[in-house]
Formats: structure tokens, C-alpha cells, sequence
């Protein structure tokens, strides 16, 4: 269309400018493109070749097959067996609720599962596999494998899951392994740990984590649109983790199992020579393997709510009165500081009272005269009244330290509790209150404020039969390296202390005596429990209160018998053979009541395990 009243230099004039403009908007955009492909092409070369080979290859991590566990004679306590799971990419999967729908009409999920899921989902980058369901069923893997064409994104692998063969018989030594949780995902390895890794949460399987677990490895494989590997381009192999063997014997754990039966209570078997703990048994107790693909609400409940409290390790954690246990150390510490000679004698009418007071600490029973082997072989509370009062709290506490009262004995186990030995400062610090006269006379017998583990007690008793001897709780042995024959010592996990040095050596000697005299003397408040040995058993039975007498007779029935919970703890203590210790042994049954007639004879079974059979 041309203007009428413009003449034909002023139009052609407009024309060129228009062209000019035109032109130079197509150099523009031509320049920009072209510094844009060139760009692309040089400067970010690196950065979208990069994300283009992801498209295609992906680094996948190896998990490292986990280190067995032994006991000492070669049986195997904890091992991997192969079992399949149910994984899926989430950026494979177009629509993840309709997904994980359709699977649960293939396979059993349980509301654990999907929390899980749902938990690793939120931590986990989107082309990550995650697993939805461990330990698959031979019917829910064919399910699958009949409508694998249905889900994108989903496969079933094949792995190696953790299993407890024993079971029970040592779930709080050997503990267990379970998923990764966000907070230890934080403290661990990012190398080494994914958020789907296992780690080891209690026992032996926590404390040798980094013993057991190996070095995870690395994959580079190439895969299809649909995510399915094509092709392994380079592979770093992972390194197993270390095969441990426990200083724990099988049998001789079976046998403390069998033997404290359905009682709650704990029995530990120590090595006097070298601390090796021989057999750790806590009752009530679990089965391992429910815990480590996740354990269901309904058995995670029944755990919980059991009043017996089978998650509690009483061998570590179980925190009693020592009762008349404590009494050979009393002793000792008696003769050692001069309080007492061995023939001194005392009067004991079977009850005790403080100078100017008219308060009685009840004995048993009336003992008459009593000498130092006749007070602990028939367990006179009088006579350790009175030497506990001559001492005073505070020379007991700084001789029984020695022996590892109030404090952790370090085995390589977490969670150990320390007890409590008590003192004048202590009582200061922790309730603001003066110690008084009558707490020491308590102290004396095992009651009052102290409290001791039956792992401390055991250790105590180790060090008796060793005259003093340092040695250090422990349950590994040996580790054995991948694909060598070489067995190796685990170190001690921690060093042993200074040897316990008396004065006068024959006081080891003269309470030796007098603990054999508690279990094969005439009087011996032990005596059912040497009966028929073939070895001579030094030994001491305990009782400890759980509620004072008064409080006791409100609580008897109109039969006069006590209610189960009320009953008294009872406690023993042994070593032998006692001229040459190879085992000491400490039991503890709750609410068991006579040390000698219920917690003695369970000694006697695990001593005669590992000395006879």
C-alpha cells in the first residue's frame, strides 16, 4: 500500500530505515543464539555433559557384606543369609500412591514399612532406590515377578539380611543391627552409610560397628530410559568386614539360660586369669531378629508394655543392693586396715545397736561368739554392723573402689551403668544432706545406698579369686580379616588398672577361707550348694531387701506369704577351683528371696558346666 501524499524519496527513505531495523534486530538475536550455542558448548561443556552421562550412568553404592560373629569355639552367634527385597526409584514412578497400592495387593506391607519408606523417602535423592519390604516370601516374589511389566521403577533384589541363629539365648550380648536412622546417618560416613545401610544398634554389633561393617564399594552402570541397568561400566569392590570370635562359650550360656528358667535376674561368668567373660545371661529377654528388618507395632508393644522388661539388660544395667555379697570385701578391707585381727571375736545376740541408741539392726538369727570366718561362712550381719561402724563410710568406699564398685568396669558393651558406692561427700552432693552413723551400719550388710551391677559383681569376685590382679572385662576375642586364616587380638577396650596391693598378703588367703568355709564348712550358709562337688567352691549367698520389714508386713497376706514383687533379691557369689580360679560367677534373681537356696545352686550349674562337663 503506498501513501498518496508522500513522494517517492521520502517513502523509499522509510522503507530502508524500516530494512535497517530489521536487519539489525536479526543480527542481534542471530549474535545472541550463536553466543548461546557457543556457550553451551564451551563454557558449560562440562557441567551438561555431565548431566546428560547421569541420564544415562549412575554411580550405585555396594554395600560391604557384614563381619560374622563367633563364640569362642567356632559357633556361629551372627550371620548373613541371602533373602530378597522390594525397591523402588521414585523418579522412575509416575504416580507413587497408585504404585504403592497396586504392590500392596501383591505383597504384605505393613503400616512399618510404609513409615519407613515414607522416612527415607523425605532423606533420600529421587534416583536412589529406596526398599519398601525386606525378606520377601518365594509366593510374593512370583506375584511380582508376574506383574513386573505394571510398575515402572520397581524391582526385586537380592541381598544378604542379618540373622541370629541362637536367637534368645544371647540377644543383649550379641544385640542386633537395624536401618540406619537419621540421627546416626548424621554422625556416619556418607561414603560408608546410605539411608537405607544397616548399622549396628546394640550389643557387640554397636560397640565393633567399624570392626564389622567392612568398606562399601562403588558401581558404574549404564541404564535405560525406563532406569533398569543396561550394563556395568566399572566396578570398585567392597571389603567385608572382619569376622569376630566372642570369649563367650555356647554351651555354658545355655546352660546359666536354662538355669535362672523363667526368674528375672542376670548371670555373668567371668575368667579370673585374663576377664574373659565367659557367659552374660539376662532374663527375661528377646529374639534379635525381630528388630532387624523392623520390627512390627504389635511385637514392638508386647515388648514394651511387658512389665519383666525384656530389653533391659540386667547384667549391665540392673542396679541391687549387693546384700551380704558385699561382705567378704567388707572384710578384707577390715583385716587390711587393722580394724579387725582374724581370731578377734565378737558377741553376736542377733541384733545391734548404736552406743546411746535404743534402735536394733536385726540379725537372722543369734550367732554367739564369732570370729572373722565363722561371720562370713554362717553371714553374721552383727559382726559386719559393728566392723562397718568401726570403719566408717568412708574407709569402706575408698576400699572397695579398688574392686570396681561405683564405677563402669569398661567391658565393651554400651550402656554399662556404674552402681553406687557412697560416701560422706557423695551424700553432700547429691541430696545436701551429713551422712549418719546408721547408713554406715547399713553400708556394712550390703544395704542402704550402695548398689552394685552382676557385672560389677562378678568383676569384684574375678578380682578376689586373683588376689588383685588387673585384668578387664571383655567379650571379643579374636577377629579374623577377609580371605586371611590369621587370627588376630582384639584389643582390650580399655587398660587394665593397677593390681590391688595389701599389706599383708595372707589376708587374700584368710578371706578365701573363710568363703570356702560359706559353702563346704558345717555352719556354711552355702552348704547345699558344695554338695557333691568335685572342686572346692569358695562362694557367698545374699539377700537384699526390696522393702524395708515394716512396709513388708503391711504387704503379707492374710497367709502370711509376701507378695512376689516384694520378695527379697537373691544374690550369690563364687569362685573356683578356689586354690586355682578358672571361673567366677555372679547371679542375681529378682525377688528370688535365699541367695542359697535359689541364686547358690544356678552358680553351682554354671560351674560345673565349665568345670566338669
Amino acid at each position: 500500500m503506498a501513501w498518496p501524499h508522500l513522494d517517492d524519496r521520502l517513502y523509499s527513505r522509510i522503507i530502508r530505515r524500516r530494512l535497517a531495523v530489521a536487519l539489525l534486530g536479526m543480527l542481534v538475536l542471530t549474535g545472541g543464539l550463536i553466543g548461546r550455542v557457543g556457550y553451551l558448548q564451551i563454557v558449560g561443556y562440562q557441567h551438561y555433559r555431565t548431566q546428560s552421562q547421569n541420564n544415562r550412568l549412575r554411580l550405585q553404592p555396594i554395600a560391604p557384606t557384614r563381619g560374622l560373629i563367633y563364640d569362642r569355639n567356632g559357633i556361629l552367634l551372627a550371620e548373613n543369609r541371602p533373602s530378597f527385597r522390594l525397591v523402588l526409584v521414585p523418579e522412575q514412578v509416575d504416580d507413587l500412591q497408585t504404585t504403592l497400592h497396586g504392590l500392596a495387593r501383591l505383597v504384605a506391607l505393613r503400616p512399618t514399612d510404609l513409615e519407613q519408606f515414607h522416612a527415607l523417602l523425605e532423606h533420600s535423592p529421587s534416583f536412589q532406590e529406596i526398599p519398601l519390604k525386606f525378606d520377601l516370601s518365594e509366593i510374593e516374589v512370583a506375584r511380582f515377578a508376574v506383574n513386573r511389566q505394571r510398575f515402572r521403577g520397581v524391582e526385586v533384589k537380592a541381598h544378604l539380611t542379618r540373622y541370629y541363629p541362637q536367637r534368645e539365648t544371647a540377644g543383649h550380648a550379641v544385640g542386633y543391627v537395624g536401618r540406619i536412622n537419621e540421627r546416626e546417618l548424621r554422625h556416619a560416613d556418607p561414603a560408608q552409610y546410605q539411608p537405607s545401610s544397616y548399622i549396628g544398634k546394640t550389643g557387640i554389633e554397636r560397640y565393633y560397628e567399624d570392626l564389622l561393617h567392612g568398606t562399601a564399594g562403588l558401581e558404574h552402570v549404564e541404564t535405560n530410559a525406563l532406569g533398569r541397568v543396561i550394563r556395568t561400566i566399572s566396578r570398585t569392590a567392597s571389603t567385608p568386614g572382619r569376622d569376630l570370635y566372642l570369649t563367650l562359650d555356647l554351651h555354658l550360656q545355655r546352660v546359666a539360660g536354662r538355669a535362672l528358667g523363667k526368674r528375672s535376674g542376670a548371670v555373668v561368668a567371668m575368667d579370673p586369669r585374663n576377664g574373659e567373660i565367659l557367659a552374660v545371661v539376662s532374663r527375661p529377654t528377646y529374639d534379635p531378629n525381630l528388630f532387624v528388618n523392623g520390627i512390627s507395632l504389635e511385637n514392638y508393644k508386647a515388648l514394651q508394655t511387658n512389665r519383666d522388661q525384656p530389653l533391659f539388660n540386667r547384667a549391665l544395667r540392673g542396679q541391687y543392693p549387693p546384700g551380704s555379697t558385699i561382705k567378704p570385701f567388707v572384710g578384707l578391707a577390715g583385716l587390711e586396715l587393722g580394724v579387725r585381727q582374724p581370731n578377734d571375736t565378737i558377741y553376736c545376740p542377733g541384733h545391734f545397736s548404736l552406743p546411746g541408741s535404743d534402735y536394733r539392726w536385726h540379725d537372722w538369727r543369734g550367732h554367739g561368739q564369732v570370729n572373722f570366718e565363722q561371720a562370713i561362712a554362717q553371714s553374721c550381719d552383727v559382726y559386719f554392723y559393728r566392723l562397718a561402724y568401726d570403719m566408717g563410710i568412708d574407709a569402706i568406699h575408698d576400699s572397695l573402689q579398688p574392686f570396681g564398685f561405683g564405677e563402669p568396669t569398661g567391658i565393651d558393651l554400651e550402656g554399662e551403668r556404674s552402681g553406687l558406692l557412697p560416701s560422706k561427700q557423695w551424700k553432700r552432693r547429691a541430696k545436701g544432706k551429713p551422712w549418719y552413723p546408721g547408713e554406715t551400719v547399713n553400708t556394712g550388710i550390703g544395704q542402704g545406698y550402695l548398689l552394685t551391677t552382676p557385672l560389677q559383681l562378678a568383676y569384684a569376685t574375678a578380682l578376689l579369686a586373683n588376689r588383685g590382679q588387673p585384668i578387664v572385662p571383655h567379650l571379643a576375642r579374636v577377629f579374623q580379616a577377609p580371605g586371611q586364616s590369621k587370627l588376630s587380638a582384639v584389643p582390650l577396650p580399655r587398660p587394665p588398672g593397677a593390681a590391688i596391693a595389701l599389706t599383708a598378703p595372707e589376708h587374700w588367703d584368710q578371706v578365701r577361707q573363710a568363703m570356702v568355709a560359706a559353702i563346704h564348712g558345717p555352719h556354711g550358709t552355702a552348704r547345699s550348694v558344695g554338695e557333691g562337688a568335685g572342686y572346692v567352691i569358695a562362694g557367698k549367698t545374699g539377700t537384699a531387701q526390696v522393702f524395708g520389714l515394716e512396709h513388708a508386713a503391711e504387704e503379707r497376706a492374710e497367709d502370711g506369704t509376701l507378695a512376689e514383687e516384694l520378695r527379697d533379691h537373691a544374690l550369690f557369689i563364687a569362685f573356683a577351683p578356689a586354690d586355682e580360679p578358672r571361673i567366677a560367677v555372679a547371679v542375681v534373681v529378682e525377688n528370688g528371696g535365699s541367695g542359697g537356696a535359689v541364686a547358690g545352686p544356678i552358680a553351682r550349674q554354671v560351674m560345673d558346666a565349665w568345670l566338669v562337663d
